[in-house]
């Protein structure tokens, strides 16, 4: 067998010219400084008003407020059997200052569970209030009567939600409202003998129920606050209440937070690899990019000063059917004065930007820091996909007034602090060990603070999956 090696093939395979291979070893190549994927719009740190905080601790004052917040109770699952964690119903207001772990855990043992079905009805209006119901999974509807006699939705509870702890003070009152399932569920239930059964064996319950009566006597504004004596409207020498204004004895106080890591970087990478770029420079610049986006989950997501556990009882509402609807919308800002700002996950907008198209409404915008960003009722929404969405698909809507001047939400930091690199931020050397390992420690200090109950509400439970 013969190769056919002719002289016109020959000179078709050979090279006339430097390959782009080779040329490309005498070349200067353009390069672009390390990027990150993980970098996000954080609207969050961007929106809040930053307040300086020199000593470390924030001090919220407040007017003495006879009205106890509520709180959400959490619940142990084995199998098919639901507990109540003794320790949480310390959320339903006349447990707050219970400290006895022993009695909290006998009140937690008389809760019975009983399984509910979509539709079923779980209390009657008008009936009386014989028992505590603890939601621990589901959603249910309170529906009360309108003006004209009408069935209307007044509320609406879902997993940790409480209702009729009224009937631990107060025998024989009447259920204002007729408790229905939306899903189906499961409640705990708390019956009046068994709680007057442990209050007649307890000091400590007995004594925080006359106090909570007692609280509940002072005179009180419509917000729980005590009351300021006015006169409006007299004629003549008409005697003028005197008054005061009271204040909290022992104010909320916000610490700083803080979230850090050692930077390392090898002294030879440091030395012999800093052109065409500083090798530390952008090591620490992407550092300091993670820190900040830690910043931001943590001031969403932290449980003592997050803007999800932060929101009250009263400042969460849960939605009508689902997906996130105009109405939900209207709902939520219907709860403040001014509110500016709404936070949702990207899903979240998604799904609300589709229930508006199915209604035929338009979703309008509205610039922000040069931003055209969508918008509801004038307000901006604006993605935060530092609020977290469920196994089931599910995740929440944040509204927020911000500002001291605005009784809102405001960011906390501390500026001036040694070997600063950004306000609220410092990179300090740390030294070079015996493996010639450059080490900086990157510090960021952080912490909200909500001033009053109503500048922040959430809306929960938004189903965020598509439409079937």
């Amino acid at each position: 067998m013969s190769i056919d090696t002719s002289p016109a093939d020959a000179q078709e395979q050979q090279q006339l010219s430097l390959s782009t291979a080779a040329a490309r070893n005498l070349a200067t190549t353009t390069k672009s400084a390390p990027q990150m994927q993980g970098i996000s719009s954080r609207w969050v740190s961007k929106m809040l008003p930053w307040v300086q905080v020199s000593g470390g601790t924030y001090r919220v004052n407040r007017r003495l407020s006879y009205a106890v917040g509520r709180g959400r109770v959490s619940f142990v699952r084995t199998g098919a059997e639901v507990r109540v964690v003794p320790p949480t119903l310390r959320e339903v207001p006349l447990l707050r200052e219970v400290e006895d772990q022993a009695l909290l855990e006998q009140l937690a043992s008389r809760f019975t569970q009983r399984d509910f079905a979509a539709g079923e009805v779980l209390v009657e209006a008008g009936r009386p209030m014989d028992q505590v119901l603890l939601i621990a999974h589901g959603k249910v509807n309170a529906i009360g009567t309108g003006k004209y006699g009408e069935s209307a939705v007044v509320g609406s509870l879902a997993d940790g939600d409480h209702l009729g702890d009224e009937a631990l003070t107060q025998a024989d009152t009447p259920w204002p409202f007729t408790v229905r399932a939306a899903t189906a569920g499961t409640v705990l239930a708390l019956p009046w003998p068994a709680f007057q059964e442990l209050a007649d064996r307890s000091e400590e319950l007995r004594s925080r129920i006359l106090q909570f009566i007692s609280d509940a006597q002072q005179s009180q504004s419509p917000h729980g606050e005590a009351e300021i004596e006015l006169a409006a409207g007299h004629e003549g020498e008409f005697e003028l209440p005197g008054t005061f204004v009271d204040y909290e004895l022992a104010p909320r106080e916000y610490e700083l937070s803080v979230a850090q890591t050692v930077l390392r970087v090898h002294s030879r990478v440091a030395d012999l690899y800093n052109q065409p770029m500083n090798q530390i420079e952008h090591q620490l610049r992407l550092t300091i990019e993670a820190l900040r986006e830690r910043q931001e989950h943590e001031l969403v997501n932290n449980r003592d000063f997050g803007l999800l556990h932060n929101a009250d009882y009263d400042q969460r509402i849960q939605t009508h059917s689902g997906p996130p609807t105009p109405d939900d919308l209207d709902d939520l800002l219907s709860m403040r004065r001014n509110t500016q700002y709404l936070f949702a996950h990207p899903r979240a907008i998604a799904a609300f930007g589709k229930e508006c198209s199915r209604r035929g409404i338009y979703f309008g915008g509205i610039e922000v820091a040069g931003h055209h960003l969508p918008a509801w009722r004038g307000v901006p929404l604006l993605p935060c996909g530092k609020i977290p969405v469920t196994a089931q698909q599910t995740s929440s809507i944040i509204a927020v007034r911000t500002g001291e001047d605005n009784e809102g939400v405001v960011g906390l930091f501390q500026t001036g602090i040694p070997d600063e690199y950004e306000p609220g931020l410092n990179v300090r050397f740390m030294g070079i060990d015996e493996k010639a390992i450059i080490s900086y420690l990157v510090s960021a200090y952080y912490s909200a603070a909500v001033l009053i109950p109503d500048a922040i509400g959430v809306l929960e439970n938004v189903e965020v999956r598509p439409r079937a």
